[in-house]
């Protein structure tokens, strides 16, 4: 229990910059606190993505992760982002996403702040 906590915090940080930087990645909310809560929530959602639909995704692109070296990655992360943001949409979390080349780069942030909290963050259980 306490590595699904530490990996959804790390997932929260990582969308947390992710927002920050990116102008199209939108996270809205009347206070501070909302959007902390909302911001969790969508680390759970994008957390829930990654563990059903991902390795799927994996699974049926594998020639193509052979024929990329691994670069078809960043598409799958990309389409992983967006498939959360369409999801928050429909769960009414002011989560918001936009376009395909915003959720390249978002997916790629996500993905490198995510490692490094991961790295410094406790992995116990």
């Amino acid at each position: 229990m306490m590595n699904f906590l530490v990996k959804t915090i790390a997932n929260a940080g990582a969308l947390a910059v992710a927002v920050w930087l990116l102008d199209k990645i939108t996270l809205t909310g009347d206070s501070t606190t909302k959007k902390v809560l909302t911001l969790i929530l969508v680390a759970l959602v994008f957390g829930l993505v990654n563990f059903l639909v991902k390795p799927i995704v994996k699974i049926l692109t594998f020639p193509l992760f052979i024929l990329t070296l691994g670069l078809i990655t960043l598409v799958v992360n990309a389409l992983m982002l967006l498939l959360t943001s369409w999801v928050c949409d429909k769960l009414d979390l002011s989560f918001h996403v936009q376009g395909f080349w915003t959720a390249v780069l978002g997916g790629l942030i996500i993905s490198i702040v995510s490692w490094a909290l991961n790295m410094i963050l406790p992995d116990t259980d």
